[in-house]
């Protein structure tokens, strides 16, 4: 798991427009709205549009993500080989960051 913490730490770092957070659970998001996430399990979440996902599943002969017994609609299981492929996988960090800053802003929490 700490290998994989690593990669996921190292691909986040190489987007200075990103920033990691979580303690237990690292992830990424922006404008409320999460993009990447490692699971317990050492498995990366990563969330796209409808065709890049496609795309992502169908090139890398993966599936959608799955968390707690639910299928996460919007994101794909990132296969450990390409979590080595530091320059493919950044692309595709990039293309989530895109997809996710194009939502609309949840709203804070703040009190």
């Amino acid at each position: 798991m700490k290998d994989v913490q690593k990669q996921y730490d190292s691909l986040i770092e190489s987007n200075p427009k990103i920033e990691r957070k979580g303690k237990t659970m690292p992830y990424t998001s922006v404008n409320g709205h999460m993009f990447s996430f490692l699971s317990k399990e050492g498995k990366m979440g990563l969330r796209l549009s409808t065709n890049d996902r496609a795309d992502f599943i169908q090139t890398f002969d993966t599936e959608l993500m799955i968390q707690h017994g639910r299928v996460m609609k919007e994101y794909v299981t990132v296969p450990s080989t390409l979590l080595n492929d530091l320059e493919n996988l950044s692309k595709y960090l990039e293309k989530s960051f895109n997809y996710t800053s194009s939502l609309k802003p949840k709203p804070t929490k703040k009190k």
